[in-house]
């Protein structure tokens, strides 16, 4: 059995075409959406509406910590837009489900996928087509091993679409209870997994996810988030907890068979 899993695909619907290619089943791990590069400051929604100055100039606010300024600069900017006649919601909405419409098209049959913090999952079911199962809190047997799927993130300074709080993220993870590959879009709250060297801070992980690792021990911890980790793989006691990369970048599934 061979699986491929993909996460942090942010508009990159070339690659993921080709990603489940000599695989029987895509895994994807979440943040479909691409809002803001961090690399390219000229791809994503964010560049398109306001220009690659104004996303280089939130990235190095953002990058600094200085999140107050980086909202400032943001409410004037949309501000700005409101006052053209646009709304923001209605912009925001439009610019996802053109990418929606074409990620959700590159998916191959079958993928397996759940949300990134990133993601709206209010509109995912209008394009999920036959073959792809969104799963969130639930679980699904892929060839014979028990997968497990938690999606979206935790409460963060950033503010993005779909955080929740530790206690729903929590309880999702009971949902799941004792399966062979724990699949998630947010790391387990270990510093090395957590810390981006590029954006230079600890993302947000999950302690909830740690203690389901510590004491159901699955044979794999599987997710994505943090785009450029300390460490890609740690091992915890028994299981492998695996950061599979950040798609947009490298266009490169991780690999898992047995």
């Amino acid at each position: 059995m061979r699986v491929h899993v993909v996460s942090d695909v942010h508009g990159n619907s070339r690659d993921l075409a080709a990603a489940g290619e000599g695989a029987d089943a895509l895994v994807c791990l979440g943040d479909l959406v691409l809002f803001l590069d961090y690399a390219d400051h000229s791809r994503g929604i964010f560049p398109d509406l306001f220009g690659a100055a104004n996303a280089a100039a939130l990235v190095e606010l953002r990058t600094a910590r200085r999140f107050e300024e980086a909202r400032a600069l943001g409410r004037r900017l949309w501000g700005e837009l409101d006052a053209a006649g646009a709304s923001r919601e209605s912009v925001i909405e439009g610019a996802v489900r053109r990418q929606y419409a074409e990620l959700f098209a590159a998916f191959p049959t079958p993928t397996y996928a759940t949300y990134g913090n990133v993601d709206i999952p209010r509109l995912w079911p209008e394009y999920a087509r036959s073959g792809t199962t969104v799963l969130d809190g639930q679980r699904v047997e892929i060839g014979g091993r028990v997968f497990g799927f938690v999606g979206g993130g935790l409460t963060s300074p950033m503010r993005t679409p779909y955080e929740i709080s530790d206690e729903e993220y929590a309880a999702k993870i009971e949902a799941v209870g004792e399966v062979d590959v724990l699949c998630t879009h947010i790391p387990p709250d270990v510093p090395e997994l957590c810390y981006d060297t590029v954006a230079r801070r600890f993302e947000r992980g999950s302690a909830a996810l740690l203690h389901a690792i510590r004491t159901t021990r699955p044979r794999y911890s599987l997710f994505g988030h943090v785009h450029q980790p300390l460490a890609r793989r740690v091992r915890i006691e028994g299981t492998e907890c695996v950061n599979v990369g950040h798609f947009n970048a490298t266009g490169t599934p991780y690999v898992l068979q047995w």
